[in-house]
């Protein structure tokens, strides 16, 4: 039998109450027909939300209750499901159950997408770009392609912060110390799996390629070190040979939990380099 650690006091009952507010406040059973109009509660059935998440009615209630104990980190991923919760909201439930946020699976909306294009092109010419938890390169500006990498000539599947830093040799070149970078990054990315809970087989797969066709990427990953990328500098080699030194700064995007702008600046003095 699976033993969950307990999940007590406080937090215990705000997240039964947190989850209950918005079963009750639930329009799906109206939305998909299922409303009869004998229905007296308001929202969706304690059943409802259980059924739909995979889990006994019984443990729900106590849940709710404030007795259910710490749900795993799939079942709640279920349960924010069943009740079609916001990424903030979703963002809430895991920070009741667990003190930090879990993974975010839902992605960016075409929309979305379309408005932070319109922020990164506002940004030029400083180089920026839009990643996902994954680190996959998800929009960026022209300054980026110039600067960074020319992500458009990449297949999407190896638009990634890292493939491109340890499987694309001319990342060695563009990069002045590629091996601290390096290390840098994949310590980063392996304190932000554990900080957004990401084990999905997609970032598996990622780690295992890695690993296998990069034998730097392999000695970095089993040193089990941790960092942080969130500020910086770095000095980049640019295609007509000059040199820049730019600083960098990583800002989180609110209602996606894992998603992050990636913003490039010249250092103080320094020229921004040519369209």
């Amino acid at each position: 039998m699976l033993w969950r650690p307990a999940l007590t006091g406080e937090n215990a009952d705000a997240l039964g109450t947190f989850l209950r507010a918005h079963r009750e406040r639930s329009t799906i059973a109206q939305d998909s027909g299922r409303a009869s109009s004998r229905r007296r509660t308001p929202g969706m059935r304690r059943s409802e939300v259980a059924v739909t998440a995979g889990i006994s009615v019984e443990w729900y209630s106590r849940l709710e209750q404030g007795r259910g104990g710490r749900p795993s980190i799939q079942v709640l991923e279920a349960i924010c499901e069943a009740l079609r919760l916001k990424p903030k909201e979703r963002e809430h439930a895991f920070l009741l159950a667990y003190g930090k946020v879990g993974a975010s699976h839902q992605e960016l909306s075409p929309d979305e997408r379309r408005k932070l294009r319109v922020v990164l092109d506002a940004l030029e010419p400083c180089p920026a770009y839009l990643k996902s938890p994954s680190w996959d390169i998800l929009e960026w500006n022209a300054a980026a392609a110039r600067v960074l990498t020319d992500y458009a000539s990449l297949p999407t599947a190896e638009r990634n912060v890292l493939r491109i830093l340890f499987t694309h040799p001319d990342s060695r070149r563009r990069i002045r110390d590629w091996p601290t970078e390096a290390k840098l990054a994949v310590a980063t990315f392996r304190s932000e799996l554990v900080r957004w809970e990401d084990r999905s087989p997609r970032v598996q797969a990622l780690i295992h390629d890695l690993r296998t066709t990069s034998p730097e990427f392999d000695e970095i990953w089993r040193r089990n070190e941790v960092g942080h990328l969130g500020e910086g500098k770095k000095t980049f080699l640019l295609p007509d040979g000059s040199e820049t030194t730019m600083q960098y700064a990583s800002f989180s995007i609110d209602a996606h939990p894992g998603t992050g702008l990636v913003v490039y600046t010249p250092t103080t003095g320094a020229a921004s380099p040519a369209p």
